[in-house]
């Protein structure tokens, strides 16, 4: 009857046995060329080992990309939530840089095409009574403002100073019910006063006889008339004549050109004539106020 259990070699034996079998296998496979392609076909058995060795580290990538706390996957949601409303916050800033420049390059393009010298000021207030069409710009005497001096932006006349602070002015719009300009037509020199009425979109041409020859889309521009604000200046662009048989005057309503409601920049007009009557008037004033105070 044969053992049940048969000693084999010793552990020391096999190692060495090992050895000597793996040394041979590497001095034939640096030795002999057909070793090498034998080494490569058995490359192909190994590659399954390879893969399996490799699933728990692809077993612990994935866990970390896709089992992840509820908790994190909130906090990281606030950030991305986050980070979108900032951007689109710089995004509205940029658009509203980019209008800013355009503006500002349409201000330097009209001043361009000026003989007056011209300083640009930017609106800081708006009267909040709705009778009364005034702006508040942020210059005043040092900047060398004068009551009277006409305002324009980048499409046509604004208005006109009517008080100067140390460091700001009080503008009269020309769509003011209290405010009238003289007018004339660009295209045959037809000479009116644009007076406003209360709306920022509508002036109104007072005596217009029914004979004369004004149409809808003429362009109106001051006429010089006043000597308060220059020859030619873009006021507004006739909208509406309406002629009455049994009336002596046309109804004639405008749209002025500039951008009342919209323009943040406003060029202010230093004109010579306007400035030295400007001037006068002040010292005449405080002449009188002396001459008063000695009496």
């Amino acid at each position: 009857m044969k053992p049940l259990f048969v000693k084999g070699p010793s552990i020391g034996t096999r190692l060495l046995l090992l050895s000597a079998i793996a040394f041979v296998l590497i001095f034939a496979g640096q030795r002999y060329a057909w070793f090498q392609q034998i080494d490569a076909k058995l490359s192909v058995i190994a590659t399954p080992f390879y893969w399996v060795s490799d699933i728990p580290a692809k077993i612990s990538e994935w866990g970390e990309l896709n089992i992840r706390s509820r908790e994190n996957l909130v906090d990281d949601n606030e950030k991305l939530r986050a980070e979108t409303l900032l951007l689109k916050a710089q995004v509205q800033k940029l658009a509203s840089l980019e209008a800013e420049n355009v503006r500002l390059r349409e201000l330097l393009n009209s001043s361009a095409l000026l003989n007056d010298s011209v300083l640009v000021a930017e609106m800081m207030g708006v009267s909040p009574n709705p009778l009364h069409h005034e702006i508040i710009v942020n210059k005043g005497e040092t900047a060398g403002l004068y009551i009277g001096q006409p305002v324009i932006d980048a499409l046509g006349l604004m208005g006109q100073i009517v008080e100067v602070g140390p460091l700001q002015s009080r503008v009269l719009l020309i769509t003011d019910a209290t405010h009238a300009i003289p007018v004339q037509v660009n295209r045959n020199g037809v000479r009116s006063i644009a007076e406003g009425v209360g709306l920022l979109d509508e002036l109104v041409l007072q005596h217009v006889a029914a004979t004369t020859d004004i149409k809808v889309g003429d362009l109106l521009v001051s006429s010089g008339l006043g000597q308060r604000f220059p020859v030619g200046y873009p006021v507004a662009t006739v909208t509406e004549v309406t002629i009455d048989p049994g009336q002596p005057f046309a109804t004639v309503k405008a749209t002025p050109r500039a951008a009342l409601d919209r323009s943040r920049h406003v060029l202010l007009v230093f004109s010579n004539k306007n400035k030295q009557a400007g001037n006068e008037s002040a010292n005449q004033a405080a002449s009188a106020t002396a001459a008063g105070g000695q009496r």
